[in-house]
């Protein structure tokens, strides 16, 4: 193997363990903010009735009123809306303190673990065998070399 493919399957290797753990981390980032997401929804819950106004594959928007007669629309949509269906009611709850926080009532942070788990499960075994035949062939078994004879006009250490 000549240097300069064993430096590019390096370099693959690093490219792809980097990769991995980039996702990994966002995974596990994602998951940290779901949970502190539902933390600040618990610890000032407010609770409304909203219509699911429009679903989509990035946000589900909803629209509700807050006991103080103002109409919130979080801009983000509403986290955990497995299921939901533009017109549908459903019942949800938010962070009094922040009405764009708002989560369909009964679901929390633990809905996330499936996906994510999922995610990182399928990027390691995707990864995995990938960086093993990468380093087997960087680090695999060189050819073997004939050891040189020592030629007869040099002279011989005595």
């Amino acid at each position: 193997m000549t240097a300069k493919s064993e430096r590019r399957r390096r370099i693959g290797a690093r490219f792809v363990f980097g990769i991995a753990i980039a996702i990994t981390v966002l995974c596990v980032s994602l998951l940290f903010a779901a949970m502190s997401n539902d933390r600040a929804i618990t610890g000032q819950r407010g609770t409304a009735d909203a219509q699911v106004d429009s679903v989509s594959f990035d946000r589900t928007i909803i629209r509700f009123e807050t006991p103080d007669g103002i109409v919130h629309s979080p801009a983000n949509g509403v986290l955990y809306p497995d299921g939901l269906v533009a017109g549908d009611l459903v019942r949800i709850e938010y962070d009094a303190g922040d009405p764009e926080l708002a989560r369909v009532a009964g679901r929390s942070a633990s809905l996330t673990l499936m996906p994510l788990g999922s995610t990182v499960l399928v990027t390691w075994l995707v990864a995995a065998p990938a960086l093993w035949w990468l380093r087997r062939r960087v680090s695999g078994p060189s050819e073997p070399t004939e050891p040189t004879e020592p030629s007869e006009q040099e002279p011989q250490p005595a």
